[in-house]
């Protein structure tokens, strides 16, 4: 039986070749505009252009789907209630392309009911793409039809384990940069590849773990069905699947508990368990017998 959702990734492909086209052709100008959003990030002319190209092609081959998108927002097709939305950010990676650095891609997922089913990651400057569609499996290639399926590893201790990530800061500001410096000396090798890329090598066998404290859907959606077709898991730091959490921790699956015993964040249980604790009544401590001559040891030692 045929994929139900082939026809929407070869379009896929083809949303991503002419990213490719309008990215590559100004990468690397000396007049590149480049502004700063409220959040400080850049965003640059081509942000704005691929994603438009992209929106205009979308909505004459798939118009009653909703489209997200990082520059403009969410515009939903002339369906009434359409459970498909197309997830783009067009230029995951802006820092590195403005700088010159070849390290950033076009990422194109589809939502259908609430679950990722198709993902596209395209890295013309590295000359390089992967895809996934649901039960299709994950596979690399310069082209739709040029392509090999890939897996993740089968590493299954961190001691043997490569960890890719995007920066080290990050991690301190949500309070987990002594969890996160403490992952890292426990892995045999470290990188900061940084952005789609340390997943899309964790999806190559590659890398054994990716991570990362702070993300949009956007950034996340392609990468999320790579990763789970190659054999690999893929959560929020609060261990929710999918890409639906402000996170992300990636792993091959075998190494996923140990990572998040170090990186596990869950701020929203936290919160719920203070509030219990406050409005559940303390019982009374018992009277302490003990005489006054008596040590009182800070700590109790087990039997």
């Amino acid at each position: 039986m045929a994929n139900p959702y082939m026809d929407d990734l070869r379009l896929a492909h083809v949303l991503a070749d002419a990213a490719d086209n309008l990215s590559m052709d100004r990468f690397g100008a000396l007049d590149l505009e480049v502004s700063t959003k409220p959040d400080m990030t850049y965003v640059t002319e081509s942000d704005k252009a691929v994603e438009d190209a992209i929106r205009k092609m979308l909505k004459s081959a798939r118009g009653r789907d909703t489209v997200l998108g990082e520059e403009a927002g969410e515009t939903e097709g002339t369906a009434e209630t359409s459970e498909r939305r197309w997830i783009v950010d067009p230029i995951d990676g802006t820092s590195n392309f403005v700088r010159g650095v070849p390290v950033w891609a076009t990422l194109i997922a589809l939502e259908e009911a609430g679950e990722i089913v198709v993902g596209c990651v395209s890295a013309p400057a590295l000359g390089r793409r992967w895809w996934a569609m649901k039960d299709g499996g994950a596979h690399t290639g310069k082209s739709f039809r040029a392509t090999r399926e890939i897996k993740v590893s089968g590493v299954r201790e961190l001691s043997a384990a490569s960890m890719s990530f995007a920066s080290v800061p990050s991690w301190e500001a949500i309070g987990k940069g002594a969890e996160f410096q403490a992952l890292l000396r426990q892995c045999w090798r470290t990188r900061a590849y940084g952005d789609f890329w340390s997943y899309m090598l964790l999806a190559e066998g590659a890398v054994d773990i990716a991570a990362e404290p702070e993300l949009n859907l956007w950034d996340m959606a392609a990468l999320d069905i790579i990763v789970r077709e190659a054999g690999g898991k893929f959560t929020s730091l609060a261990g929710v699947d999918g890409p639906w959490g402000p996170n992300a921790v990636a792993t091959n699956g075998r190494l996923h508990d140990a990572v998040m015993a170090y990186l596990g964040y869950f701020p929203d249980d936290l919160e719920t368990i203070a509030a219990e604790l406050e409005e559940t009544p303390s019982e009374p401590e018992p009277a302490d017998e003990t005489p006054d001559n008596v040590l009182h040891l800070p700590f109790r030692r087990e039997d």
